[in-house]
């Protein structure tokens, strides 16, 4: 359903997609930890945007500059974001039909050659920020506004959607919880799109 409604609407084509990855907590304490059905799954990450350690998992998300999810991935928190992020292409090579020219804009989190090169093969090319031992890179001046997009879209997901609160507590559970977001955030900018709103990820008229 998420993916019928995301290809309902004109942004689907974007030749522009954001990738980034956030914690999705499941546990705090260390008896919730060990006795978790999560466990085995779920595990101890490092969260940047926060400076501190969670337990539970990630979920990597490609979107659109608007927002729409394109494809999107729950995963233990201590795999490497560049190796889901090529998962997610290589595991569905449709989703690029079509799409020529595909970019894709990233943190220095994605920052590595073979990971560029991996995209470059599949005619996607990599936009982040330089490394400190790098020259200016191009796309520079817009990746700030457009990193804030992502970060955004997130939040979204975390805050007016309430996936901070899942209060899940099995594998099916986090699953469900975390696709009811994404599937209400997508039905919003479908909706949005079909009503000529705007703003496409506005969820201001379904506040209640």
């Amino acid at each position: 359903m998420i993916r019928l409604l995301g290809e309902d609407t004109d942004v689907w084509a974007d030749d522009t997609w954001l990738i980034d990855s956030t914690p999705v907590e499941c546990g705090r304490s260390r008896p919730t930890a060990k006795r978790s059905n999560l466990a085995g799954w779920a595990g101890y990450g490092y969260c940047a945007s926060h400076s501190r350690y969670f337990w539970g998992l990630r979920l990597h998300l490609v979107c659109t500059p608007s927002g729409l999810p394109i494809t999107f991935a729950l995963t233990n928190p201590k795999l490497d974001e560049r190796d889901v992020a090529i998962d997610l292409i290589e595991s569905e090579p449709g989703l690029l039909a079509g799409r020529a020219g595909q970019t894709i804009i990233a943190d220095k989190g994605y920052a590595s050659g073979q990971f560029e090169h991996r995209l470059a093969e599949h005619g996607i090319e990599l936009i982040r920020p330089a490394r400190t031992n790098e020259h200016r890179r191009r796309g520079a001046p817009q990746l700030r506004r457009l990193r804030q997009i992502i970060e955004s879209v997130n939040n979204t997901l975390k805050a007016q959607l309430s996936l901070e609160h899942h209060g899940a507590r099995s594998h099916q559970g986090v699953a469900v919880r975390v696709l009811q977001r994404l599937l209400a955030l997508t039905a919003a900018i479908w909706h949005n799109h079909h009503s000529q709103q705007p703003v496409l990820r506005s969820l201001t008229s379904y506040d209640h």
